[in-house]
């Protein structure tokens, strides 16, 4: 795999990215590992306002949830009223609502049309969002909109849908949740069918893993310097990346008080893997240059933290 960085965008003093050998390259011995302390904020003190320029909405992260996740688990009543759950294949339309090809043994299964269908899309093998969307079963007759669903469905699977066995799942109430153990939220159906899945969706995975088996090194520094940590005296072993999107990315930080997660925002937004890179790029060269005292910060730290466990 290609380095993030290349060695045309990155001058001198360069950066531990860059795969190529220079006189000035700093590589941390683990004896040499900087030490940062963390200190934990209440999820309460973040306002907003903040978030949504920070972070996607729930909404967003609904829909990149739904294009990005194969299957999901239909749930209805069944006509002995005990709640049946089937795992189901879908794509989804352009407004995100997902379509099904049912098994033709399933059809006749639920006692009415209502139902619910979650979908969960784990990140980093570590957190794992999703999402629950409450609807009722359409069957779909606009050509079009059959001839786009299939077109995607043959993309996706790799195989022609059966048109007769398709039906929709009105979007009439979205539950999202970013993990496990976290709260929920309820989402607004005008809201989720405005929203636009994340640009990054499809590289996200691969940046990701990317810089936390290659750069790891880097990983750590662009927490020690663009994350206030110093407040308490409690050591932080090491961060990891989990995700990326087009605002910025989270990262777990491992400390002796347990594990807590930290969003770093981006200078600026992003849209594509070429833009994502060069932000890395920039923001591990200031860091390195802030570590070595050869710069100072321009920019305000990051100082909410959650934890996790």
């Amino acid at each position: 795999m290609r380095s993030l960085i290349s060695p045309s965008l990155c001058p001198s003093p360069p950066l531990s990215l860059s795969n190529k050998p220079h006189q000035f390259q700093h590589v941390a011995s683990p004896q040499s590992f900087p030490k940062f302390s963390l200190h934990a904020v209440s999820t309460e003190s973040l306002s907003a306002v903040t978030e949504s320029k920070t972070k996607p909405s729930p909404a967003e992260v609904s829909r990149s949830i739904m294009d990005l996740a194969q299957t999901g688990t239909l749930s209805a009543l069944a006509h002995d009223t005990w709640p049946l759950g089937i795992g189901a294949r879908f794509v989804v339309d352009p407004e995100g609502a997902p379509a099904l090809c049912f098994n033709p043994a399933h059809r006749s299964l639920a006692v009415d049309n209502r139902s619910s269908f979650h979908v969960k899309f784990e990140q980093s093998g570590l957190r794992t969002p999703q999402c629950t969307l409450l609807g009722s079963l359409t069957k779909p007759t606009d050509e079009k909109l059959l001839k786009k669903l299939s077109a995607k469905w043959e993309k996706k699977f790799g195989e022609e849908a059966d048109l007769d066995l398709m039906y929709l799942i009105s979007v009439e109430r979205i539950f999202h949740m970013e993990d496990f153990s976290e709260d929920g939220i309820w989402v607004a159906p005008s809201e989720y069918v405005i929203a636009v899945p994340d640009p990054l969706r499809n590289v996200s995975e691969k940046i990701v893993e990317e810089m936390n088996s290659r750069h790891a090194e880097d990983v750590n520094r662009l927490c020690n310097v663009y994350v206030d940590t110093g407040f308490q005296a409690s050591s932080v072993s090491s961060a990891k990346m989990i995700w990326v999107d087009r605002l910025g990315f989270d990262l777990y930080i491992y400390s002796e008080n347990g594990v807590f997660v930290v969003r770093i925002p981006f200078p600026r937004e992003v849209t594509d893997e070429k833009a994502v890179k060069s932000s890395f790029n920039s923001m591990s060269h200031l860091a390195w240059e802030i570590e070595k005292n050869y710069a100072v910060p321009d920019f305000e730290r990051v100082s909410s933290f959650r934890k996790i466990r």
